[in-house]
């Protein structure tokens, strides 16, 4: 009988740490993806060695556009899969509205809107819009895909407000719930390594991390104020890369405060220390003039050579949504 009983504990176990996989990730199957060219290392920490080598003078070449033929409204965050591209966007049915004072906790009013999770072939072509929204909370963030799951969280439209983490399956497109946290939360990331979440608030001034449950594991303010993190990745060894902007008032000559300029920009984050490990602005801009990092962003990498795929310009104010494609080479530093 305690043969019995110990061999029950054992298949108990197992299938635990299996139902924490596919829940969490497919960090097993990650681990041993080959990055091509003969690189066994994971694609995860391929990208974040070759990011490590880009300065504010590598040579970004736009090497591929991706019109998209539907109504995109205001894109956040977006994610690749082996069939679909996933993409996040806030549909504004009624705009917030500042108040003269703060009400209620809020410096604004909740608005109105619809969260989107756009999944397409890898064509552009619309395969379905998967609405995600709840009461005030409408508005999607930056969003991962973890290897089984694509993890998206819908705020409000106002800061210290609420959210809404959900977990879709990438193959099924089946929607799951997972949690609500209170504060705006713009951003997620899966740390493969622990198996928890990682949430950035409203302008990224703060980051959280979470059980799967839910239950906040730990909080820590963002000692750097570079750029507002609009959308991350994992990127091996619980670091983050994340990409952003920032709305600069210019000089006197150039308009003053009210004549905003967008600094773009990317960095690797160690969600263990807090710190930011290599941050490098990003000079390129659309034809509408709007800076390339601005909201979906992914990067991958094959060796020293880097592909960054963006999403920067807006579908319903009057321009049309391309995905763009920027490459590089990097010399990694000896």
């Amino acid at each position: 009988m305690k043969t019995l009983r110990t061999r029950s504990m054992a298949k108990a176990v197992i299938a635990a740490a299996i139902a924490a996989t596919a829940i969490g990730g497919a960090a097993v199957a990650q681990a041993s993806q080959d990055t091509g060219n003969g690189d066994h290392r994971t694609a995860d920490t391929a990208v974040a060695d070759a990011f490590t080598a880009v300065d504010r003078n590598t040579a970004w070449q736009l090497t591929g556009r991706l019109k998209l033929d539907f109504p995109t409204f205001h894109t956040e965050g977006i994610a690749f899969t082996e069939d679909h591209i996933f993409l996040s966007s806030v549909e504004i049915i009624e705009p917030t509205v500042k108040f003269p004072s703060p009400q209620g906790g809020y410096d604004r009013t909740a608005g109105k809107g619809k969260g989107h999770l756009f999944v397409m072939d890898k064509a552009g072509k619309l395969q379905k819009d998967i609405v995600l929204a709840e009461g005030d909370m409408y508005h999607p963030g930056g969003i991962e895909f973890d290897g089984t799951n694509v993890w998206v969280p819908v705020a409000q439209y106002r800061p210290d407000s609420s959210s809404i983490v959900y977990r879709v399956d990438a193959k099924s497109l089946d929607v799951q719930k997972q949690f609500e946290v209170k504060d705006h939360f713009g951003g997620i990331v899966m740390d493969k390594q622990t198996g928890h979440l990682i949430g950035n608030t409203w302008g990224s001034r703060r980051f959280a991390e979470w059980g799967l449950n839910g239950k906040e594991l730990s909080t820590w303010q963002n000692p750097d104020h570079f750029i507002d993190y609009q959308d991350c990745q994992y990127a091996a060894n619980s670091k983050m890369l994340c990409a952003g902007v920032a709305s600069l008032p210019q000089m006197p000559a150039a308009g003053g405060p009210s004549a905003k300029y967008d600094l773009g920009g990317i960095a690797l984050i160690d969600s263990r220390t807090h710190a930011t490990l290599h941050s490098v602005p990003f000079q390129q801009w659309t034809a509408d003039g709007r800076v390339a990092t601005r909201n979906p962003f992914k990067m991958t990498a094959d060796g020293n050579h880097l592909t960054m795929r963006v999403a920067p310009d807006n579908g319903g104010e009057g321009t049309d949504t391309e995905i763009l494609t920027y490459e590089a080479t990097v010399t990694p530093a000896r």
